[in-house]
């Protein structure tokens, strides 16, 4: 199958699909909405880990020799700080607990408390969401010209963790004055530029083979540090025995469905791989 086809299907995947996944929480109750989005975070934070830690991160070090590899890991940690001033930059923001300095304090309901213009507040959410999405395209495109399995799960694990984001952007969007509908419009605009950058990605970083090891170090860090410093902090607030349970289970769950996608991609193109092999010597 063409990887340009393939590129623009799971980077429609991580980005429009899982804003349309989002929206159906709109029309859940408040209350509801607010029990069911912990249980997705815990999810998520075990899928970008294993992406991470058992996909990016191996593949990367894969490629190069080993003169490059502290280099490489330098990219990783590098990523991580260049993540870290963007989040102080408010460019990068996730609020996953629907409490943060950009957008407002929330109450356990999820209803915000704004401290600034609530249209501010949205436009921001918009505006980063895209350079967001733009980038999580070109990511999952790096990980494609790599490796075809690779790329799935990473698609995979951003449509993971953008479900919950999305959800909680849903909610300071109607907070700030958007209808429904114009807070999925503007969502879904937003999510076409994951599309954009895994396009741009492909006709570029395609005559840069030497620097997509450093792309999936990138992209690692932006995982690792979403999980980190986004999650994880989120999850901490319930300190119960049984949430954390349920969040140990969760985390691990999505852990496990990661590398068991991990394993059922290698089949799968170890199978096209094959089936090409026995056309062309029947051919």
């Amino acid at each position: 199958m063409n990887l340009l086809f393939l590129i623009v299907i799971f980077t429609a995947l991580g980005g429009v699909l899982s804003v349309l996944a989002a929206s159906v929480f709109l029309l859940l109750p408040d209350d509801t909405r607010a029990k069911i989005l912990p249980h997705g975070v815990s999810f998520a934070t075990g899928a970008l880990l294993a992406v991470a830690f058992w996909g990016l991160i191996p593949h990367a070090f894969e490629e190069v020799g080993v003169t490059q590899i502290q280099p490489l890991s330098g990219a990783i940690m590098l990523g991580l700080l260049m993540f870290f001033i963007l989040e102080k930059l408010l460019i990068w923001r996730h609020c996953h607990s629907g409490s943060c300095e950009v957008h407002g304090d929330t109450d356990e309901h999820g209803h915000g408390h704004s401290h600034g213009s609530h249209k501010s507040a949205g436009t921001m959410i918009i505006i980063g969401d895209s350079i967001h999405n733009f980038v999580d395209g070109v990511l999952i495109a790096a990980a494609f010209l790599t490796d075809v399995k690779l790329g799935i799960v990473t698609s995979l694990a951003v449509a993971a963790h953008e479900i919950p984001q999305e959800v909680g952007d849903f909610a300071i969007l109607l907070h700030s004055g958007y209808s429904k509908a114009k807070a999925l419009f503007y969502n879904v605009l937003a999510s076409l530029t994951t599309i954009v950058g895994g396009v741009l990605a492909y006709y570029s970083l395609g005559d840069l083979q030497d620097s997509l090891p450093y792309f999936l170090a990138m992209a690692s860090s932006s995982f690792i540090y979403i999980a980190v410093a986004d999650l994880i902090p989120t999850l901490h607030k319930k300190t119960d025995i049984k949430t954390s349970l349920q969040q140990i289970a969760l985390i691990f769950a999505g852990i496990c469905l990661i590398v068991s996608l991990h394993g059922v991609a290698h089949d799968i193109q170890l199978d096209g791989v094959e089936n090409e092999a026995t056309h062309q010597h029947s051919s």
